[in-house]
């Protein structure tokens, strides 16, 4: 009945449309209800979506309309309804707005400090008839975080997922975010997207092959659907401030000659999945990658034109090349609805296998691998918009490591996948409820991984140290060395004042306890409590 109602208003408000909308887990959950119904056959694991089916179109429309205040003001219409800049015309939409992103908190265990965000932005948005679609926002901020989040900040550089910071006094970080995103409906079998921005391949909170955690980067991907079956390729243009690029003489710049502003290193990364919806009820995956240095010790390579097709296997073209120096991973990926609106989910990733190794469990530490498993489910206990999520993940040591940290699993000094690196299992719970205008959520995350000894012994957690560093060939095992045990848990409680841009009031509270097991134990303790007006889709992950 839900899904019949929603195709009857698609045939007035989202027939002969394209959209699309930037991929935030908190927003696709959503259109569960769509995407995950027996009654349909979407392609889900591929996001951000491109949003041309009628009855996802439809869903996304309800979304940004949910109860509209009923006012002939203008000032009412544009603060609770509209877009602050809404032009429709037969051929063409535009909207514009102001994005006030700002919160104050408290946080009521470790420092004692006082939290606080300031972001300004903007967002505008352009759809062309039944072919283009345009999207692109960008915020200037400063904040002060907890110290675990501090801590992550100070040691990468870079805020978790939004960019490079400026550090200031009293613990204020500065920073810019901007994401842009231009896709062209070129036939009714694929579609062209340029974009400044991220990408996600699964069906669960994380993604062990490919995730948004980290910062936005360039990227060409090409859609293709043909029947049951959709096939993605990516190709991206990616940042390594890890290593900074060379200047003619071969050597990196110095302390104190700042004037000599060569810029990042940079990296190439290609991406493939194919994605069969066999049923109605299952769908199965295949994924393969490779990322490699523009430059490296054998000087400047730039683009690889051999991994240019968007259908070829990589893996024969990478191994064609005897002294490879590219990162290389195949991976694939499962899904089967169950009934009373359940879907369990599943990747698996493989980096380096050797079969002898692999099946004599000696801890092997070049059989390097990743998975997980997972349950979501929407409308549970006959609870309109009530969802939930259970998620099992867990890597191998060295898994996203490469014997040259310039050309691992990563961008802009954050992993590509999993946030942690490697060298851990997760289980993470995840309950949203919206109801009228109110958007209320609960998570809860468990996570054990290793660290590094206070040697410096590479226990395989940290995926810009080298393999070669491995102290052990064999006996390597989940979350070896320093024992670290994360205990996290956050509740949200929002009132929606505009769901056009997702302006609203909220309300927060966040508890985490880390303890990790040296010979006198540390424990680092967060309970922090924020109150603010919030807006935009963009994801920022605070649960590390």
């Amino acid at each position: 009945m839900v899904l019949a109602g929603i195709g009857v208003s698609a045939s007035f408000a989202g027939f002969g449309q394209i959209k699309s909308q930037p991929y935030s887990y908190h927003f696709y959950q959503k259109m569960n209800d769509v995407v995950y119904s027996t009654e349909t056959r979407m392609h889900t694991t591929a996001k951000p979506f491109v949003i041309k089916d009628s009855l996802l179109l439809a869903k996304f429309d309800s979304i940004q309309s949910n109860k509209p205040v009923s006012s002939s003001n203008w000032f009412m219409r544009k603060i609770f309804n509209e877009h602050l800049v809404q032009v429709e015309k037969d051929d063409y939409t535009f909207y514009a707005d102001f994005l006030p992103d700002m919160y104050i908190g408290k946080d009521m265990q470790g420092d004692k400090r006082r939290t606080w965000m300031n972001g300004r932005g903007f967002q505008v948005g352009l759809n062309v008839g039944n072919k283009f679609t345009f999207n692109s926002s960008a915020f200037e901020s400063q904040a002060v975080f907890p110290k675990y989040l501090d801590d992550y900040i100070v040691a990468n550089k870079v805020i978790p997922g939004q960019g490079n910071t400026k550090f200031q006094s009293k613990n204020k970080m500065d920073w810019m975010y901007a994401t842009a995103s231009m896709t062209y409906d070129a036939h009714k079998y694929i579609q062209a997207t340029i974009a400044y921005d991220k990408n996600f391949i699964g069906d669960g909170y994380r993604s062990m092959l490919l995730s948004d955690f980290s910062s936005n980067y360039a990227h060409l991907k090409l859609t293709g659907t043909i029947g049951n079956v959709q096939y993605t390729s990516i190709w991206a243009y990616m940042n390594d401030p890890t290593h900074p690029r060379q200047d003619i003489s071969g050597t990196y710049p110095m302390e104190g000659q700042n004037n000599r502003r060569l810029g990042d290193g940079k990296k190439w990364g290609a991406f493939q999945y194919l994605d069969w919806n066999v049923t109605n009820k299952l769908s199965v995956g295949f994924f393969q990658s490779v990322v490699w240095a523009a430059q490296d010790e054998g000087g400047k390579r730039g683009f690889d034109f051999s991994y240019l097709s968007p259908i070829i296997f990589i893996r024969p073209v990478e191994s064609n090349n005897r002294t490879s120096p590219d990162k290389m991973f195949l991976g694939a990926t499962s899904k089967y609805k169950l009934p009373y609106n359940l879907t369990v989910y599943g990747q698996f990733l493989l980096g380096e296998f050797t079969a002898k190794e692999f099946f004599a469990g000696n801890g092997y530490a070049h059989n390097k691998w990743g998975a997980q498993l997972g349950l979501r489910g929407y409308d549970m206990f006959g609870v309109k918009n009530l969802n939930f999520l259970a998620e099992y993940n867990t890597a191998r040591p060295y898994t996203y490591a490469h014997f040259k940290s310039y050309s691992n699993y990563s961008n802009n000094a954050e992993p590509l996948a999993h946030p942690k690196g490697a060298n851990f299992r997760e289980l993470v719970g995840l309950v949203n409820y919206a109801w009228d205008r109110w958007d209320f959520s609960l998570q809860g995350m468990y996570t054990q991984n290793g660290l590094d000894l206070p040697d410096g012994s590479n226990m395989g957690g940290n995926i810009f140290q080298s393999y070669t560093t491995i102290p052990n060939m064999y006996g390597n095992h989940i979350a070896q060395g320093i024992k670290n045990n994360i205990y996290y848990a956050d509740a949200k409680a929002a009132y929606v004042l505009n769901p056009k841009y997702n302006l609203r009031l909220e309300l927060g509270y966040m508890q985490r306890y880390a303890k990790a097991q040296y010979e006198t134990p540390v424990v680092n303790k967060s309970g922090v409590f924020t109150f603010g007006l919030r807006s935009s889709f963009r994801a920022i992950y605070n649960d590390l």
